[in-house]
């Protein structure tokens, strides 16, 4: 696709803030900051929570825009707000629908979300997203359509973040993306979180390193880190270009 002018100072503009070692270390230090201060958990996507960092927010919105895609598959509910805001953003486009997957979804959640108005767009499955019938479940549904996103936000270890990525990369569309979302892991001190099962060496940044190295189908679109500079998913935004 030809880029605008507007788009093409964009670009230089996001690169030269990822060159100032100055600003990308300011940007570090605030990450870290905000997630031990669950920024994530501040907000709100019509009326649910959506534990996501506006910056990533905004950059959904533009892949979704250009993408138009037709199915979304995320991993990973929680309280439903990024299915409510993929549903929303496929409501605009006029079409498609949200394909959520989550190994315990709560009754509070489910309820509010089948009764959000944009329950029309969404299905939610409940089970592990690498069990083998769910990942042939989602595999079924994906076959009747054309253009799919793919988001996995669900378990951050290693090699969970991997079995996905081994079940789910065929899915995407040439030109569309998988998201891995909290690569960031990788970059913050063990102690954050050191009551989870994931840390430094085992994330889902490393799963993404070790996919890329085998895949070559996708590569790391870095525009998304030059421009977003506080981002849960550095190295996380994968457009599938073959």
């Amino acid at each position: 696709m030809t880029k605008s002018r507007l788009d093409q100072e964009r670009l230089e503009n996001s690169r030269r803030m990822a060159d100032e070692a100055r600003q990308t270390a300011v940007a570090a230090h605030l990450l870290e900051f905000s997630v031990r201060h669950k920024y994530s958990y501040n907000f709100n996507w019509l009326g649910r929570p959506i534990i996501q960092y506006p910056q990533d927010i905004v950059a959904m919105q533009e892949i979704i825009w250009a993408v138009k895609p037709d199915l979304i598959l995320e991993t990973g509910i929680a309280h439903g707000g990024s299915i409510v805001f993929y549903a929303s953003m496929l409501e605009l486009l006029g079409k498609g629908i949200v394909v959520g997957v989550d190994i315990d979804i709560r009754s509070h959640n489910h309820s509010a979300i089948v009764c959000h108005p944009m329950a029309k767009r969404i299905q939610m499955i409940e089970g592990s997203s690498v069990d083998p019938k769910i990942v042939e479940k989602v595999r079924g549904i994906a076959q009747n359509f054309t253009t799919v996103l793919v988001c996995l936000d669900s378990n951050h270890t290693h090699a969970h973040v991997a079995a996905e990525l081994a079940a789910y990369a065929e899915l995407v569309s040439i030109g569309s993306y998988i998201v891995v979302f909290d690569t960031m892991i990788e970059c913050l001190p063990d102690e954050v979180y050191s009551d989870r099962p994931w840390g430094k060496g085992n994330n889902p940044s490393t799963a993404v390193k070790a996919f890329l190295e085998k895949d070559v189908r996708f590569v790391i679109d870095e525009e998304y880190d030059q421009k977003l500079l506080i981002s849960v998913a550095p190295g996380g935004y994968l457009r599938r270009v073959k």
